[in-house]
């Protein structure tokens, strides 16, 4: 394993590295860890054979085993770090309405639009394919890398072999098509005036283009709340996000011996709940701000990057090619999907700066959230429109319908249950936009027009200061 996660910090760093000198590299925008596991994949036992991935008792890559494990440790990150209280359901809707319901509407229809469409139109196409194909889908766009794992892990379970390498491919297509569909909007927002940040997509400065930030720019990882002479910080931080992991193994090893059938618990779930269990013990003991949210962030977002890493070097090339026409049916869907969302339902559900909240959920919708903050600067670079922020206000509530979302329905499909899911989903969408036109309203000016609250923030950036 240490040999394994060796090289791939290797290629990581490499990556980074061609991410920073190669030109066409930097102006593709791709991420360093999508370029990691490419170079994986290729100098694996799938491709060159000149790395030397370990290989596990049945002769399978020991590698594709690590991202089942890596996202039990994100999830364990989530909830850890003290938090300022923040407003209820009622105050978040009252203050970032809009963020809330059409981001969690992006997801949830995400999810139930791919089951109709597996249902309705790729099942009669393409006689034999497992149920739960169509699910990999939005596991791998709107989820990434870790929710294709999560949702993968729950189809293998119930039978299909296949389903995480298919994850994992629709997540890899979900991240290039977040880079260059997002890259195509932005041109084009820029060209008919819906932007109203910047002027031309080359304002953004060759630190997001080549990832290493300067001197003047760098800002701390978070701060030390405990003394090194007592326990280094990140030691401390990282033993806690240990801790979850481990306490969810055993809830898990103990459900195993206690539950009939061998049932496994969702272990992703049990982690996110021993992470705020833990989080909610220290705050009891006094110590809970000693943990700082932001490290903890950083440490789940590491992780992202080398599951996001094995998880391509992983990919079964064979699986791709046998199922590789219902691969690129299905990510043209998921595409068109996204795109209609952002043009038909974002820019009517968006109270402020429309053009850059829509994209801010079309990256995050085909790819991960670092592609929508990439996406964002591109056309935010100041962060002015707010949508960061309360992105991160809003998803405190969205947290929990996606936890329930992979919880509830991965097993359900997995026993054959595809149109109620289906259908129950797609009612949820069309509820949260209703709810969003009732509570915050359907504006319907033309994309052009400057909505009343961006004429504040426009005008206070042309102030003399």
């Amino acid at each position: 394993m240490l040999l394994d996660f060796g090289l791939m910090s290797l290629l990581l760093v490499v990556a980074q590295l061609l991410r920073a000198r190669v030109r066409l590299l930097h102006d593709l925008w791709l991420p360093a860890p999508l370029l990691a596991g490419l170079l994986g994949l290729a100098g694996g036992r799938q491709g060159l054979g000149v790395l030397p991935f370990q290989q596990s008792a049945t002769g399978e890559p020991a590698l594709a085993d690590y991202p089942g494990q890596l996202v039990v440790v994100l999830f364990a990150t989530l909830f850890l770090g003290a938090r300022p209280r923040g407003p209820g359901l009622r105050g978040v809707v009252r203050e970032v309405g809009d963020t809330f319901f059409y981001n969690l509407a992006a997801e949830i229809g995400q999810f139930g639009a791919a089951l109709a469409f597996g249902l309705l139109v790729l099942a009669p196409l393409f006689s034999g394919l497992p149920d739960g194909f169509a699910l990999m889908l939005p596991a791998g766009f709107a989820g990434g890398h870790g929710t294709a794992t999560v949702v993968g892990e729950a189809l293998e379970q119930g039978g299909w072999a296949e389903a995480t390498t298919v994850g994992y491919t629709f997540a890899t297509l979900g991240l290039l098509a977040g880079i260059f569909g997002g890259m195509v909007l932005i041109n084009v927002g820029v060209r008919r005036g819906w932007t109203r940040l910047v002027q031309s997509a080359q304002e953004l400065s060759e630190v997001e283009r080549r990832g290493f930030v300067p001197d003047d720019r760098q800002r701390s990882l978070g701060r030390e709340t405990v003394s090194p002479a007592a326990l280094d910080p990140l030691a401390w931080h990282l033993a806690l996000a240990l801790v979850a992991f481990a306490a969810a193994h055993l809830v898990n090893h103990l459900a195993r011996k206690a539950l009939p059938g061998n049932l496994a618990l969702p272990l992703f779930a049990v982690a996110m709940l021993a992470g705020a269990g833990l989080q909610k013990a220290l705050d009891v003991m006094g110590v809970g701000r000693y943990v700082d949210r932001h490290v903890m962030g950083r440490l789940g977002s590491c992780t992202s990057d080398y599951l996001i890493g094995f998880g391509i070097a992983s990919i079964k090339v064979a699986v791709v090619v046998q199922y590789a026409l219902p691969i690129l049916v299905m990510a043209l869907f998921g595409l068109a999907y996204c795109v209609l969302l952002f043009w038909f339902i974002g820019r009517r559900i968006c109270r402020t700066f429309w053009f850059e909240r829509s994209l801010f959920v079309y990256g995050w919708a085909t790819g991960i959230v670092g592609t929508s903050i990439t996406l964002l600067r591109v056309v935010d670079p100041q962060l002015r429109s707010r949508t960061l922020e309360d992105y991160g206000l809003a998803y405190l509530f969205i947290a929990p319908f996606e936890i329930a979302l992979l919880v509830v329905i991965p097993p359900l499909v997995a026993r054959g249950w595809v149109a109620v899911p289906a259908a129950v989903l797609l009612g949820l969408f069309v509820a949260c936009i209703a709810l969003s036109a009732r509570l915050v309203g359907w504006f319907r000016a033309p994309p052009t027009a400057v909505r009343e609250g961006e004429q504040e923030i426009l005008a206070a950036d042309t102030e003399p200061h």
